[in-house]
């Protein structure tokens, strides 16, 4: 969506952003905190809306939802390898 207008420059543009739903609060919680109560408390403070009204909706949201946590263990891992790259040296008769 956007705001479009005339001037002697020509025709302007805004882009306006929809606002952030609470199934957007909820996935930027999930990566903050596995805990749902603290999820629910992050989600209620970013859209500035009462915790009892964002409970109820990520009941709804996360009832459905399976919970899925991945953790990587970089145990074992080789050692990153660093690559010098030398130039050639040029003999005089070669200019």
């Amino acid at each position: 969506m956007s705001v479009t207008w005339k001037t002697k420059y020509g025709v302007r543009r805004v882009r306006v952003e929809p606002p952030p739903t609470i199934e957007d609060a909820l996935f930027a919680a999930e990566g903050l905190t596995l805990n749902v109560e603290q999820q629910i408390n992050i989600a209620a403070e970013l859209l500035q809306m009462p915790i009892e009204q964002a409970r109820t909706d990520a009941k709804r949201i996360l009832g459905g939802r399976p919970r899925s946590i991945t953790t990587v263990h970089r145990r074992g891992l080789t050692p990153p390898v660093t690559v010098v790259r030398k130039t050639s040296r040029r003999s005089e008769n070669s200019r």
